[in-house]
């Protein structure tokens, strides 16, 4: 999955911001009287949106796992000087 995939409005929206539009995108889906075209793009979208959550999620994931190894270290560290 790779960032210039994603257009550059979702590129600096919060998690939170493109949940919004994807609730809004497959609720615009649902309804009957959305035509194929149309149905596509927001399909190709949502697609879009998907990427950057998923790198997004991945980039927390691994910060999270960054701070965890330095807080075991530093744990690890006040065992030793005890």
């Amino acid at each position: 999955m790779k960032t210039e995939n994603i257009p550059d409005k979702a590129q600096s929206k919060s998690i939170k911001e493109i949940k919004e539009e994807i609730n809004q995108i497959l609720e615009k889906l649902e309804r009957e009287d959305v035509n194929l075209p149309e149905s596509m793009n927001e399909y190709a979208r949502l697609l879009s949106l998907n990427k950057k959550i998923d790198l997004l999620f991945k980039k927390r994931v691994k910060e999270i796992s960054i701070i965890g190894k330095e807080n075991k270290k530093i744990d690890h560290d006040k065992k030793i000087i005890k």
